[in-house]
């Protein structure tokens, strides 16, 4: 799963370098298009423009508009955490099995005392059941204590497995919405900067401190929001997986059980 990670963050590193860029080289057209519009609207020249922008445009236009340097550390944070999603939607979906098959094909195996070859079903079925499972079966000979052990070991490792990394989109959706305050707090002291330079308030250049300041919170907060609900799609997720993991293990404590009493008899 590392492999795959690796790959993921590299080709959304490329697109938001790629997107950044298109946006500075966007950007002077679009100052101009924005002085024409102007002109056109106190009738000094007659121009007439068409607005229809995509969505698309929008976008980069309210990513410059909030300062595009900064906006970028906000962009950036999205696209980490974005991947972090992906990468444990992935694991988290190839991680589920038809557990009740499983389970049923596991009974059958043990229930002709052949061990082995529900060691090799374990070894060629994915997931966390598969894995608790072959810790069990392994030590099945060994006693009904000794395969529990073994279970709560491995089940505690698998849980570990299927948290890994959400730590880290919860502070991707922390540090959003702070990065979006740190631009209003900057929008702020560029606002009391160009009044102090111009020595009188004027409402233009308020207003354009105050544009910057509430452009960069919305887009911390639209990121914060995107990635809580993946995150709590996550946590869903691994709480499904975590029942069946439960069901799972009472299941091959119960095989356990009716194998070393076969046992028992056939002495």
């Amino acid at each position: 799963m590392k492999k795959r990670f690796i790959p993921i963050v590299a080709f959304l590193f490329v697109l938001f370098c790629g997107t950044i860029f298109s946006v500075f080289a966007q950007q002077d057209s679009i100052a101009t298009a924005d002085s024409l519009t102007s002109a056109a609207s106190l009738g000094i020249a007659d121009v007439s423009l068409t607005v229809n922008e995509s969505w698309h445009n929008a976008i980069k236009t309210k990513f410059i508009e909030g300062n595009a340097f900064f906006m970028s550390f906000i962009a950036l944070a999205f696209i980490i955490g974005l991947a972090f999603c992906l990468e444990r939607i992935i694991y988290l979906n190839l991680s589920e099995i038809d557990t009740q098959r499983f389970i049923l094909n596991i009974e059958k195996a043990v229930g002709k005392n052949n061990v082995e070859e529900a060691l090799t079903i374990c070894k060629s079925t994915r997931g966390p059941v598969a894995s608790i499972y072959y810790e069990g079966l392994s030590r099945i000979d060994e006693g009904i204590d000794v395969v529990e052990k073994s279970v709560i070991s491995a089940g505690g490792v698998q849980t570990g497995w299927l948290e890994k990394g959400l730590s880290w989109i919860s502070l991707f959706i922390a540090m959003s919405p702070s990065l979006g305050f740190l631009g209003t707090v900057i929008g702020m002291v560029q606002a009391f900067d160009d009044i102090q330079q111009a020595g009188e308030i004027n409402a233009h250049i308020v207003a354009g401190g105050m544009k910057v300041a509430l452009i960069t919170t919305v887009a911390g907060l639209i990121v914060a929001l995107v990635l809580q609900l993946f995150y709590n799609y996550l946590l869903s997720k691994i709480e499904s997986l975590l029942n069946k993991m439960e069901d799972a293990t009472l299941s091959l404590l119960d095989i356990a059980v009716r194998y070393q009493v076969r046992k028992q008899k056939s002495k």
